[in-house]
């Protein structure tokens, strides 16, 4: 290696032979790995890439980190290196990763996922034409919130009146806030909405019930105080103004000590006295009680209906279980109101929504409720995820990995039962070199992603939110990817 290098980049680099034993563009073209690769891609991002790489090799010898045998092992895998460049440029940014946080509804990884069902049916009704507004038994025009309705007031017609289904409706949006404010904006535009102080919360992403009532045109009447409300605090507040009684569930944090709030049902009931509506943003469309499994007071779509609330609000991504809406359901007048708003069109769910949330409520409404994955992983015994921790604990066999089965606590997220926690079992992992974010960073940059948390200086996979099918993966990266590791670690996030 001469004491100075001087590369010419791009020009002639005649004058160094590590710049001499580089290939020509021609010649990287016509390698076996790249002809048949570059066949049936686009030539010219073939270039771009080739010269690209061609590039950072001439930089790295201008630096003095190649001798000329490293060079020569460097170039016997060019080829292989710029397929691979080529590959991962095309990946896609959106992908699916492995949720290995405990965190069963985990906002930032998308929620809950859908069951094989959903799925099945949304590529069916995506690939093709559907009846998303077509009614086929009078070949005209339909409504498409009916594909997902009448299944929605079968399943909450199970535990409410006898007349439920005559007496009720659903429309179906976006998301829960845009139910939300939809719901505010036709129904109490330029009037007065009561609300308890204990419930102008901040839901999420900066959703704050004070700021939506105020976009949306209704009025905020504060009524009671932070930690205590009462019925008559309501009732004291009541004028001609007054459009609405609106109770918020406080899904993300839990007050204790000297706090009170009125029952729903009292609520209702008021709203029957005073002619008013009570409309209840429940949030986590939760279907059946979460008590047999330790989730003890969170409150079910079914029972704020069943209780006679003129409206409910939900999601369809957070305990539902399904994709992500915004559910709107209840009194016939109530929800037509909402339906004739001219924002009702700019905030409607779309055909692929209508897909998966019509056979998540069939799943719930022909008795198969373990099948939507969200209830599943709620329900999993401890035991059960102990043993698969075992399992793969006992078929990894890595002399730099410290590999341990810990009990830990999973939690629901998405915003729900914040004081509740899941008893669990977790792969507790320490690496000889690596640190525990090293070690982290490194999961993240697999394919696919594996996304941990640490605790105690200890990487944990809670294999809780791990889908079994995954656990073969995990024993393969734990043996024999480790030792890429280091290297993958070094590459900037």
């Amino acid at each position: 290696m001469p004491a100075e290098i001087k590369p010419v980049l791009g020009g002639d680099d005649s004058r160094d032979p590590l710049y001499r034993a580089l290939p020509s563009v021609n010649e990287l073209l016509l390698a076996p790995p790249l002809a048949e690769f570059g066949s049936s891609h686009a030539r010219a991002r073939l270039l771009e890439t080739i010269r690209r790489i061609l590039d950072n090799v001439r930089l790295e010898i201008a630096q003095g980190l190649h001798s000329p045998a490293s060079l020569e092992n460097l170039l016997r895998e060019l080829p292989a290196r710029i397929v691979q460049a080529m590959r991962c440029d095309a990946r896609f940014s959106l992908r699916r990763v492995i949720n290995a946080t405990g965190v069963i509804l985990h906002t930032n990884l998308g929620r809950a996922p859908l069951s094989r069902i959903a799925l099945d049916h949304l590529c069916e009704i995506a690939g093709g034409y559907c009846n998303l507004e077509f009614d086929l038994e009078r070949g005209e025009r339909g409504r498409r919130d009916v594909h997902a309705e009448s299944a929605l007031l079968a399943l909450l017609g199970q535990t409410a009146s006898t007349h439920f289904e005559q007496t009720h409706r659903a429309i179906f949006v976006n998301n829960c806030a845009a139910a939300t404010f939809l719901a505010l904006h036709s129904l109490a535009r330029g009037r007065q909405v009561l609300v308890s102080r204990g419930e102008l919360v901040e839901i999420g992403g900066g959703f704050r019930i004070p700021e939506i009532l105020e976009e949306s045109g209704a009025v905020l009447r504060e009524v009671g105080t932070t930690n205590r409300t009462r019925v008559s605090d309501y009732e004291n507040a009541i004028t001609s103004q007054t459009a609405l009684i609106l109770r918020v569930h406080q899904s993300n944090f839990a007050m204790d000590g000297f706090v009170e709030r009125p029952k729903l049902e009292e609520l209702i009931a008021l709203g029957r006295r005073a002619r008013l509506g009570v409309f209840e943003d429940q949030g986590t469309g939760l279907v059946e009680t979460l008590d047999p499994y330790g989730v003890r007071d969170e409150p079910t779509i079914a029972g704020s209906v069943a209780q006679g609330c003129d409206l409910v609000a939900a999601s369809g991504d957070k305990l539902f279980g399904g994709p992500q809406c915004g559910i709107l359901v209840g009194r016939t007048e109530w929800v037509d109101r909402v339906r004739s708003s001219p924002l009702y069109r700019a905030f409607r769910a779309d055909k692929l929504n209508f897909a998966a949330l019509e056979a998540t409520l069939i799943q719930y409404l022909y008795g198969d409720p373990e099948s939507v994955p969200v209830n599943r992983m709620l329900r999993i015994p401890e035991d059960v995820i102990r043993r698969r921790c075992e399992d793969i604990a006992g078929a990894v066999d890595h002399a730099d990995l410290i590999l341990t089965v810990a009990p830990v606590k999973s939690v629901i997220g998405g915003g729900t039962a914040p004081r509740s926690t899941l008893r669990s079992h977790g792969l507790a992992l320490k690496h000889a070199e690596l640190d525990a974010s090293a070690l982290l960073a490194a999961l993240r940059r697999l394919d696919p992603p594996i996304i941990a948390r640490i605790e105690e200086d200890r990487v944990l996979l809670d294999l809780r939110t791990v889908e079994p099918e995954f656990d073969p993966l995990l024993i393969s990266t734990l043996n024999d990817r480790l030792h890429a590791w280091q290297a993958i670690q070094r590459e900037p996030s």
